[in-house]
């Protein structure tokens, strides 16, 4: 074979068996990451021996890390980490030299390492983060412009410009401690001469010269242009002595204030996708499988440590600036992994002799097992923090904010989520009079809305007693426009559970929520994106001479799809992929309907799940394989389905006595309305006797925090919130529920 083509040769095996291992852990509904570290383990050196240039091919995969970090310096401007600077900077700074501290401590203390210079290097090392990680995770997760991961990302920006700093200290690390006290004064003066620099360069160089290559309309000059730039400073940083990968950042944040910042980024992604499958890749060609099987146990104790150290570490410093106890532990175990720059530490280092061959095989392989467990942390995390026990002890409801007596108390409009897309919605609705209360958990945001002078409360909005203080079973409607999927659909259900017939609007972060947040319940869900393409289309078919009625129908028939049309790929295989990613991330579970339920033969309208139970049906198993996906109100339940639920344990309870027909349900002619009672309730401790319902009305069920009471005795007494189920004719249900609800009406005597 031609040596000249080793290289390539190379390339090729590396990016096959990268795609074969991440479709193999796409398949098996594992994240994509490990499926690349196990490719780089099979082909590297310590596996197959397929590859030969392996130095060049770590080289090429630096650039991943490169390009990953100037496309994360593109998209996060500098005007978002003004909004953490504080846990940014302070916090960041701190993470690291506590790291370090109680690192060095213990290595020196159980004998891992024979200096405390040696403990000071093995502390920097274990002190960085992954960045490609975490913010691949963030990514996939829609949480890019969370609380906690805005968090993550200022910090991790922090530990990467001080791998800089660290890189210019390790040669010093053994000198006499003026040498070392000069090292450090010399790195920070260059750190913040090529701050200065960036910053002019990106006030007066850089505009220019992208509007030069915009001019151009070539999308190749303009991407060649971007890429010569990026590389360019890149270098330019290597040879001051920061890493390339620093200088790639700097790059992106000069280019991120911009006005061509999203075209950049656009292009860019590219490029950055294959280089960083090609940067996890070479990370797995370092492990030795066979080393790390000989030292299973002491690499599973390392593993251990490190995650739970950096956890303890991270989240009493989260919290300590003033954040929330949720925000502060999914901080945490996002930052509870070792780095990437890691890796470049711990070459330098043993170059220097700092650390053993040893310790450097078993750091390297703690490295990489702790990069492949933090994508399972970060999606089980949320889910443990869900446990209502686990937020009352974190004492996650507790609100914040203003005295809510001044709270609007009925007929308003809750906002949650007061980002551009809230506070716009808020000024709407304002120009119109309509009473609004913005729920917002973002310390930095909240601000804005005490100075816009707003109702609010300052709390996580998917909060079942944020939700209950904000009035949802009075308000006239309710907007979500928060960050991330999880925390709206939790937010969506919730809110529904106390006002099942609210009529909520829900922003939709991806297309694969669009028919998951309407099967949750939302009357209406819009995808900016696609909102966009319709307005555009739409000035495009007036100026093409089509009638505003016909523009009318045409849109109104793309938003009655669900935008059916503009999603693409909606075969059923991927439909069915998606629904299961969903289900995954809350809590669900397969049910068998019995033969003899009750229910068997009704159809979900008739049966009303959600009001009677609080879950919600995503899909059915017939026996015959076939699978309905979001199925509508008239799909009928039949005998030997299989039942996908999501809901709470105390809901799912509450279903399974209804399926099982321990709860009776409304059948027939027979018209049922669903209520909830109101805090009057309480003063005058009345029982169900109490009420004088009429003959022609009964109470089917009582739903009291989750726990379902089927026909409930007359001497059964009634507390604020208790759900009950009337059955009966339908005027005189709705003369009831007045009666019973409006607080102007008196109660039965």
């Amino acid at each position: 074979m031609n040596e000249d083509f080793r290289l390539v040769i190379d390339l090729g095996v590396v990016l096959g068996a990268a795609a074969v291992g991440g479709v193999l852990a796409a398949l098996l509904r594992q994240p994509i990451l490990l499926g690349y570290l196990l490719a780089g383990m099979l082909v590297g050196p310590t596996g197959l021996g397929l590859l030969r240039e392996v130095p060049q091919v770590e080289a090429l995969a630096q650039l991943g890390v490169a390009f990953l970090l100037f496309a994360l310096g593109v998209s996060f401007s500098l005007g978002e980490i003004k909004k953490v600077q504080g846990i940014s900077l302070g916090g960041g700074t701190l993470q690291i030299l506590l790291t370090i501290a109680v690192t060095t401590l213990i290595s020196v203390g159980v004998g891992w390492v024979t200096s405390a210079s040696q403990g000071i290097f093995l502390g920097a090392v274990l002190s960085l983060s992954s960045t490609a990680v975490v913010l691949r995770s963030l990514m996939d997760r829609n949480e890019l412009e969370s609380l906690q991961g805005q968090i993550m990302l200022g910090m991790l920006v922090v530990q990467d410009l001080a791998v800089g700093l660290m890189v210019a200290v390790l040669p010093a690390l053994d000198k006499p401690l003026e040498e070392l006290g000069w090292a450090v004064g010399e790195a920070v003066l260059t750190i913040g001469l090529i701050a200065v620099g960036a910053v002019v360069a990106g006030i007066w160089l850089l505009p220019p010269l992208l509007r030069l290559l915009a001019k151009t309309e070539s999308r190749e000059l303009f991407l060649l242009g971007v890429v010569a730039l990026c590389l360019g400073i890149a270098l330019l940083t290597e040879y001051l002595g920061l890493s390339i990968e620093i200088g790639a950042f700097i790059a992106g944040l000069m280019i991120s204030e911009v006005e061509y910042a999203d075209q950049t980024l656009d292009y860019v992604e590219s490029i950055r996708d294959i280089f960083t499958t090609l940067f996890f890749a070479s990370i797995g060609m370092l492990i030795d499988p066979i080393f790390l099987w000989q030292h299973l146990d002491l690499i599973i104790e390392l593993v251990s440590l490190v995650i739970v150290g950096k956890f303890l570490i991270t989240t009493p410093i989260v919290k300590l600036f003033g954040y929330t106890w949720k925000t502060s532990l999914l901080a945490g175990i996002g930052l509870a992994q070792i780095g990437e720059f890691s890796f470049v530490l711990l070459t330098a280092g043993r170059g220097l002799g700092l650390v053993s061959q040893q310790v450097y095989l078993l750091t390297l392989g703690t490295t990489a097992v702790t990069l492949v467990v933090t994508p399972f942390l970060l999606k089980l995390v949320p889910l443990l923090l869900d446990l209502p026990w686990l937020r009352q002890v974190l004492k996650e409801d507790e609100i914040l904010g203003m005295d809510l007596g001044e709270l609007p108390q009925r007929n308003h409009v809750i906002v949650c989520g007061y980002g551009r897309v809230g506070k716009s919605l808020v000024t709407l609705l304002q120009n119109q009079q309509y009473p609004v209360l913005v729920i917002e958990q973002s310390e930095s945001v909240i601000n804005e809305v005490k100075a816009a002078e707003l109702p609010y409360i300052y709390g996580n909005a998917a909060s079942a007693t944020i939700l209950a203080k904000a009035g949802v079973e009075a308000a006239l409607g309710m907007a979500i426009a928060l960050p991330d999927s999880m925390t709206t659909r939790l937010c969506l259900k919730r809110a529904l559970e106390f006002a099942p017939e609210l009529d909520v609007i829900v922003r939709a972060n991806s297309d694969r929520d669009i028919e998951l947040l309407y099967q949750l319940g939302a009357r209406e869900v819009v995808q900016p994106e696609f909102e966009a393409s319709l307005e555009l289309a739409a000035h495009l078919f007036f100026t093409f001479g089509m009638g505003e009625r016909a523009i009318q129908q045409q849109v109104q028939q793309v938003r009655e799809s669900h935008y059916e049309n503009l999603r693409g790929d909606t075969s059923p295989d991927k439909t069915a992929r998606l629904l299961r990613q969903a289900a995954q991330d809350m809590n669900s579970r397969w049910y068998l309907l019995p033969d003899d339920s009750p229910v068997r033969g009704m159809s979900l309208a008739e049966i009303q799940l959600r009001q009677l139970t609080g879950v919600t049906l995503l899909a059915i198993v017939r026996q015959d394989g076939t699978e309905v996906d979001y199925p509508s109100g008239e799909t009928c339940l039949e005998a030997g389905d299989r039942l996908l639920i999501i809901g709470q344990p105390s809901e799912l309870k509450a279903f399974e006595s209804l399926i099982s027909g321990t709860v009776s349900v409304p059948q027939g002619e027979t018209s049922f309305l669903w209520l909830m009672l109101p805090s009057q309730i309480n003063e005058r401790h009345l029982t169900i006797a109490d009420l004088h319902l009429p003959d022609t009305v009964t109470i089917r069920a009582l739903r009291r925090e989750g726990t379902l009471l089927s026909q409930p005795a007359p001497d059964c007494k009634l507390m604020a919130g208790d759900r009950l189920l009337l059955a009966g004719a339908g005027t005189e249900l709705t003369r009831l529920g007045d009666q019973l609800t409006a607080r102007s009406v008196p109660l039965p005597p």
